[in-house]
């Protein structure tokens, strides 16, 4: 396996690279492998075509199975194969000296969907951590973010004195210090090898059983997957294939929110695999699936997860983390084969079946809350499969022993509870939104509305804080933190990134325009700014701006600034906008301050 990554030139004005600008070239391209080589070119010796020359001739010598890079398919190659072309270089990459394919390509995991550029190169495999990472938090739900350094962080393997550098601050720092940016580089490429060693396997795992390349099990959806392995055994036993029922909507699993607020402590139960359980146990398989193919497949891949998390509650270090990665990605498959029963695109589907199963499930989740209710627990929160609650009064071992038993008592035969959390606090915000106090002082966010994107960097760093001071017990010290934060704001102490947006354009500037001109839409205020700047902006290239005037109510679009133009001597942030806009985030959260006590009938939410 080698590891791919490169640094590049930013013109002065814009905010990131883009290829298709003359002088956005590429600085530095590092490589490194699984033997412990590694190799770094750069403009300090060669000039661009030079090295993409170099670049060629390495990956051709040391031949490897795999390249893998962190958001290498939207960045690293497609920047690399646009430089190429400008400089008439030709890149031989295949194994048999074949030119790289690109194709559309997409990328789904959960409610996340990526168009990217899908490049492929004959007899290697291309592998994009930032898609692993992504899928991983599907079931663990837990990264603060998907960028390399937050999931090397993340997993605790970022390089030990790591050189960090903001990706705007590449071009001015290879000008002051080059060798740095090479450090900075040469760590990249050790936190992706090690997020990969982690990562990695359980897709060769899952490869040993696909019949698919390497590189498609690592981007394929499961549904796809599912069928795959289907259809595999059908054309084996010379069966024909039936054609897929017609989609219809039906009720789906069970979700709700009882109490918001701070809840302490909260413990967490879930009903081991429970739709693929119910669907072992009540035979619930597509009435298509002649051959029975599919309950079968089901119940051998139940069987090796169950075993996979057995063991990783024995191990320890890197391989616990690698067999609860291994864990959670089947448990992810195996789930899928309820989705894929109510999904109108898969061969095998059966809507009257998944309707069974999840009624089935809705009842067994009800069963539960009961128990818990009857047997002194408060809960917070159901999602589908698990419970997050308060537990009784009495925390005694023997109390709790009992507590467990008459809850697993009431769930049917082949249906087994596991108790598989224990926390100091939990937040609450809204459905699969909370933050939870582990007893070793982690906190540990779930949900993308308590870490949206839509928020500046300054009200995210104060949402993390402020969550943090509530699940502590320390919410008097709420309104000095929310003063802090106010007064660093007014005395225009703080760096102008942690005030601005950054957001992507998703068409080019004068194509905007004549839309504009022709339907009278809303303005965009990254769209608005590239309009004025009279650069060469393109779709896909990120705007970072900030908001100006003296007044807290503002038209967005005709009073943002570019950042590259902010005048660190002539400060003209909005004051009053950003303050006002910390004040209504901390109104809002007060609410949730001290509410240890939230009945379920005085539920508030917090809308960000």
């Amino acid at each position: 396996r080698m590891q791919l990554d490169i640094e590049t030139h930013t013109e002065p004005g814009y905010d990131f690279s883009n290829a298709e600008r003359e002088s956005d070239r590429i600085l530095a391209i590092g490589l490194s492998d699984t033997t412990g080589w590694s190799a770094v070119l750069s403009a300090l010796e060669l000039d661009e075509p030079a090295m993409l020359e170099r670049f060629v001739e390495l990956v051709r010598e040391r031949d490897p199975d795999v390249i893998e890079g962190h958001n290498i398919f939207s960045f690293d190659w497609p920047f690399i194969l646009e430089r190429a072309r400008r400089h008439g270089v030709a890149l031989p990459l295949g194994r048999g000296g074949e030119a790289p394919a690109v194709r559309p390509g997409r990328f789904t995991a959960g409610e996340r969907t990526i168009n990217y550029p899908r490049l492929d190169l004959a007899g290697r495999n291309i592998v994009d951590t930032y898609f692993l990472a992504q899928l991983h938090d599907l079931s663990d739900r837990s990264l603060p973010g998907f960028g390399l350094k937050e999931v090397a962080r993340h997993f605790g393997v970022a390089a030990p004195n790591r050189t960090y550098i903001e990706g705007e601050d590449i071009a001015a720092e290879w000008r002051r210090d080059p060798e740095r940016v090479l450090a900075y580089l040469r760590d990249d490429l050790r936190e992706t090898r090690a997020i990969a060693d982690l990562l990695i396997p359980v897709y060769h795992a899952q490869a040993q059983i696909l019949p698919f390349r390497f590189q498609d099990v690592c981007q394929r959806g499961n549904a796809a997957k599912i069928d795959a392995l289907l259809l595999r055994e059908y054309l084996h036993r010379n069966h024909a294939l039936p054609r897929p029922a017609a989609a219809r909507p039906f009720e789906g699993g069970y979700t709700d929110i009882f109490f918001t607020g701070v809840a302490r402590p909260v413990h967490h139960c879930d009903v081991r695999s429970l739709y693929p359980s119910i669907m072992l146990a009540d035979r619930l398989g597509p009435r298509s699936d002649a051959l029975g193919v599919f309950l079968g497949l089901l119940e051998h891949l139940r069987e090796f997860r169950l075993e996979a998390k057995r063991r990783m509650r024995a191990a320890a270090g890197a391989e616990a983390v690698y067999l609860g990665a291994l864990q959670s990605t089947f448990k992810i498959l195996i789930n899928s084969f309820y989705g894929y029963l109510g999904f109108a695109m898969a061969r095998f589907n059966d809507f009257d079946a998944a309707e069974r199963v999840t009624a089935r499930g809705r009842e067994i989740l009800r069963g539960m809350l009961e128990a818990i209710r009857a047997n002194g627990g408060q809960p917070v929160e159901i999602d589908t499969d698990g419970i997050y609650y308060i537990p009784p009064p009495d925390a005694s071992p023997e109390a709790a022993a009992r507590f467990r038993a008459a809850v697993a008592a009431a769930l049917p035969e082949g249906i087994e509870v596991e108790f598989d959390g224990e926390y100091a606090a939990m937040f609450s915000y809204k459905m699969k939104n909370y933050a939870l106090l582990a007893a070793d002082g982690e906190i540990l966010i779930k949900g993308a509305a308590l870490k949206s994107r839509g928020l500046e960097p300054y009200q995210r760093d104060f949402l993390r804080e402020a969550i943090a001071l509530f699940l502590r017990g320390e919410e008097a010290r709420f309104d000095e933190l929310a003063r802090a934060y106010r007064e660093r704001i007014e005395r225009r102490e703080c760096p102008i990134r942690w005030l601005a947006k950054t957001e992507r354009l998703t068409e080019d500037p004068e194509t905007y325009r004549r839309k504009l001109e022709k339907t009278g839409r809303g303005r965009n205020a990254a769209q608005e700014l590239a309009l004025r700047s009279g650069r060469s902006y393109r779709a896909g290239d990120a705007v970072s701006y900030y908001v100006t005037g003296t007044k807290k109510s503002v038209p967005i679009h005709t009073h943002a600034r570019l950042v590259s133009e902010w005048n660190p001597s002539a400060r003209d942030e909005n004051v009053a906008f950003y303050v006002a806009r910390l004040e209504a985030l901390a109104a809002k959260l007060r609410t949730f301050g001290g509410a240890d006590e939230t009945p379920e009938s005085e539920q508030t939410e917090l809308s960000l």
